[in-house]
């Protein structure tokens, strides 16, 4: 659509396809009105998202279940982390929650971590954590897991990573993470790499 850009981070399938994206939408732009097949997940980076439903400020984490159904635009622009064709059928929760505004709770058994529950059906979990300034953790899941970096900075595997950057372990796999001097404040999903599939797979 006229306005809006995407960059692919993760593709399975064509078209049609299990993808995690960055997407941008220039000021005033639109998506024309959809449902999703296969569900959607997102996270607002930057800017307002918009759809007749309601504005989804930067900080927003949004799940649209199959079946689910709007037109999306924003009037000032954003930038959106989206991920399609991702849901298990049975899991019909639709929410959106600003991350801004939750209240974490310390992890007795990680220190240096404070954390959020966002989501859990099944094997997948989805969670919000705050790691402090030099906290070392391990982070990794039998099903894999992805890592959303939305402020802060950490070190892994040898490189540093920033705002808005993206990890993936695949299932089975584990890291140790480093957080920053300013610490970090993450976007993580666990448990949901195990059975991958294209649309039509």
């Amino acid at each position: 659509m006229p306005g809006v850009d995407r960059r692919m981070l993760d593709r399975i399938g064509d078209e049609v396809a299990r993808a995690t994206t960055i997407v941008r939408y220039a000021p005033k732009s639109s998506f024309s009105a959809h449902t999703h097949c296969g569900g959607e997940e997102f996270i607002v980076l930057e800017g307002t998202f918009q759809d007749e439903h309601i504005d989804y400020p930067a900080g927003t984490y949004v799940r649209n279940p199959i079946g689910t159904r709007h037109v999306p635009r924003s009037d000032e622009g954003c930038t959106i982390f989206v991920k399609l064709w991702q849901f298990d059928r049975e899991d019909t929760a639709q929410f959106a929650v600003d991350m801004n505004r939750v209240s974490l709770a310390d992890e007795p058994e990680n220190a240096g971590v404070r954390r959020k529950l966002l989501h859990k059906f099944g094997d997948e979990m989805v969670a919000l954590e705050e790691w402090a300034a030099g906290a070392e953790i391990e982070n990794g899941s039998s099903g894999g897991a992805e890592l959303l970096l939305l402020n802060g900075t950490i070190k892994f595997d040898g490189s540093a990573y920033g705002k808005h950057d993206w990890i993936r372990l695949p299932a089975g796999h584990y890291g140790k993470f480093l957080a920053g001097s300013n610490g970090a404040r993450i976007w993580i999903k666990t448990g949901h790499l195990n059975n991958v599939q294209a649309p039509n797979g």
